[in-house]
């Protein structure tokens, strides 16, 4: 970096800074792409559908974490970065509108997986592009970004063989099976190599900003949950308002919101504190890689897996010729819904424990209630079981919150001062200087 931090059109980043607006513009291309993955799994609703929607989503993950470490590195909304960007959030855009033929071609159109292999390749390697302009000028951390780009070359390798080779070599199963296998192995390539570099591109200059960052993802995850709850190919606008379309709309929103209370009113906030207070950079970032860039992984994973099990029972509970209540779930739904919240519980259980030392046993009873509750729910009709679901986990983020009560207040307490002193410092300055 040259002086004042710049170096050719790119801006660094500093301890305080925050999302840039050209950040969350890259998070509507997720809002899509996570729509697609549940739409996709929904039209295959067998255990190899769902195998197949995990591993797009830890593809799709991949490529969103590494714009986050961008943006925790570099001003994004500065110089030529935004050009560059551009070009990466278009290719994403193509790689979430290919995600229903990532695994198996439809007639008519472009071949389906060498698209998604394209645009995966073009957003792995754009961002790493920009890594390696950052430090051209700097031995050492060319060749860490350079030992970056090799694992993104031989994942999109194997993604292309996951689409050419065993159409030619296998037939019927054994193809989708072999294609599953190819596609496994690019995800063992990337998480691999990021657990073997041992926090090598995870340097955290702002906390904030990448604890800010996570929880915005984890917003746009919980808001596809939403959409989910009232999509359908069907005219929204003919959609009769009866009792059962009300009763899953709250139910809906209430599990999504003792899903976002979970996550948002102390975790969130203890997890970036205790970030800042993690001083040295070599432990911080593996912080930051464990805590954030792979356990938020099954954070978001629970969250979809929750929409793939809502998808359209609004719009079910309307149709005239569906029973008052509902029909019993199907088994992946059921399985989808209560083990969707299940895993996003479990996930916040571990994040509790890495980064505020506190075992969370409220949590953990009910993950326990919820595996319970399974085989009594999969005998009743859909909103009653989501009605089970709402309150078992409601009773769970309660009985947490209340355990929590001193811990919550300490930090909750800690994250307002903060929030009241940089609001006086920014008053203080535009005072100033404007």
């Amino acid at each position: 970096m040259g002086e004042g931090g710049v170096t050719r059109g790119v801006r660094r980043s500093a301890p305080g800074s925050r999302a840039t607006p050209l950040e969350l513009f890259y998070d509507l291309v997720f809002v899509f792409a996570f729509l697609h993955v549940t739409t996709a799994t929904a039209g295959n609703p067998t255990a190899q559908g769902l195998g197949q929607c995990l591993v797009l989503l830890a593809l799709l993950w991949w490529c969103w974490l590494w714009f986050a470490v961008l943006g925790n590195l570099i001003r994004t909304d500065q110089g030529i970065v935004p050009a560059i960007s551009f070009v990466t959030i278009a290719a994403a855009f193509v790689l979430a509108l290919s995600l229903p033929k990532a695994f198996v071609d439809r007639p008519g159109g472009l071949y389906g997986p060498l698209v998604f292999a394209t645009c995966y390749f073009v957003v792995r390697v754009s961002e790493t592009a920009i890594f390696l302009w950052i430090g051209r000028r700097n031995r050492d951390v060319r060749r860490r970004w350079q030992l970056l780009a090799l694992p993104a070359l031989l994942a999109t390798a194997l993604i292309v063989i996951a689409g050419l080779l065993p159409q030619r070599l296998f037939d019927g199963t054994a193809e989708s099976v072999a294609r599953l296998l190819c596609w496994i192995a690019a995800l063992g390539v990337e998480y691999g190599v990021g657990l073997a570099l041992r926090g090598t591109g995870w340097t955290v200059l702002s906390a904030g900003h990448w604890a800010e960052r996570h929880g915005q993802i984890v917003l746009v995850a919980l808001g596809e949950t939403i959409i989910a709850l009232g999509f359908s190919p069907s005219e929204t606008a003919g959609l009769p308002l009866t009792w059962p379309v009300l009763f899953a709309a709250v139910l809906g929103v209430a599990v999504v919101a003792a899903m976002w209370w979970a996550y948002f009113d102390t975790l969130a906030l203890g997890m970036e504190q205790t970030l800042h207070r993690t001083r040295d950079p070599g432990a911080r970032a593996t912080l930051a890689r464990n805590a954030y860039s792979y356990l938020h992984l099954p954070v978001i994973a629970g969250i979809i897996l929750f929409a793939l099990g809502l998808k359209g029972l609004i719009h079910e509970g309307a149709d005239p010729n569906t029973p008052s209540w509902g029909i019993p779930l199907p088994s992946l739904d059921l399985l989808a819904l209560y083990g969707g919240v299940a895993l996003y519980l479990l996930a916040l259980i571990v994040l509790g424990r890495l980064m505020l030392g506190a075992p969370r046993w409220p949590t953990i009873g009910g993950i326990l209630l919820l595996v319970a509750l399974v085989p009594v729910a999969g005998s009743l009709p859909e909103l009653i079981a989501l009605g089970m679901l709402a309150l078992a986990t409601t009773l769970a983020v309660a009985a947490q919150t209340v355990v929590d009560l001193r811990r919550r207040a300490g930090v909750r307490q800690k994250a307002f001062e903060e929030q009241l002193a940089a609001e006086e410092e920014h008053t203080r300055w535009r005072g100033h200087h404007l």
